[in-house]
């Protein structure tokens, strides 16, 4: 009498990437989403809503707005993109999603890259509207192309995606993902040149906002602002900002486990 033995899943190797899965990991993401209109919400409508409002906040002055209105509309969606991303990604770590489905031949680097498709997804929605906004309604004066305004805010809200996806990784509840908020964007909030210069800093400060990702994403939208044609500056910085993102979506696969405490 011969014996059979159940089938043994075994999990995909850490750093494989398969397309079929990373899409079928990206389609079941955006399905769940579609049932939380609230975050939908916040991520596509909470940019233009702040846009909006800081718009009539500098009614008297609209050059004020032309002058910190596109660093803000790199920001705004970078925050946004953060906030949700984090949460909703610790949300499924929590209940045990992540751990069930990286017991399946889904590897961590097909998790990671289907998260990041999904959210990436709602970001391009996210920009293309802050950015037609900002622009076409708002009156927001600006001397380069809106097309490449639209390529860093995009850039930016990938970039919080990735730094969401990454700190989900170290909390272990909503309220603390929340915290990671101060530790992680307010610094580059206040270091990245929107408030002031970053070469009138104190040079420690000036050095350590060398190294942070949003002070590249307000030097981006600046380039624009001033420049009629894409400068050498903005490639350098476009491209700081993209390979940061990509780097952080690395860790993140690297740091994500595959059972949960």
């Amino acid at each position: 009498m011969s014996t059979t033995h159940p089938a043994t899943i075994t999990p995909a190797p850490a750093g494989a990437l398969n397309l079929s899965r990373t899409t079928a990991t990206a389609a079941r993401v955006l399905r769940q989403l579609r049932h939380d209109p609230r975050t939908i919400a916040l991520m596509i409508l909470i940019p233009c809503v702040m846009l909006f409002l800081l718009r009539y906040v500098f009614d008297g002055s609209p050059r004020t707005f032309d002058t910190i209105g596109a660093s803000l509309l790199g920001i705004f969606p970078l925050i946004t993109m953060f906030l949700v991303t984090s949460i909703a990604t610790l949300r499924e770590r929590t209940s045990g999603t992540l751990e069930r489905l990286l017991a399946m031949p889904l590897g961590k680097g097909d998790l990671i890259a289907g998260y990041a498709l999904s959210f990436g997804t709602l970001a391009i929605i996210q920009s293309a509207l802050a950015t037609g906004l900002a622009v076409w309604f708002l009156d927001l004066d600006v001397t380069g192309s809106p097309w490449l305004l639209l390529l860093v805010a995009l850039l930016d809200a990938l970039l919080g995606t990735a730094l969401g996806l990454f700190v989900s990784a170290f909390a272990a509840s909503e309220f603390q993902a929340v915290q990671f908020m101060p530790a992680v964007i307010f610094p580059q909030l206040l270091l990245c040149g929107l408030f002031t210069p970053r070469d009138t800093m104190h040079p420690v400060l000036e050095t350590v906002s060398d190294v942070l990702p949003m002070s590249y994403a307000v030097d981006g939208m600046n380039e624009v602002l001033r420049h009629t044609d894409m400068t050498a500056a903005f490639v350098r910085d476009a491209l700081i900002v993209a390979g940061c993102a990509l780097l952080v979506l690395t860790l993140g696969a690297a740091t994500l486990k595959r059972r949960t405490s």
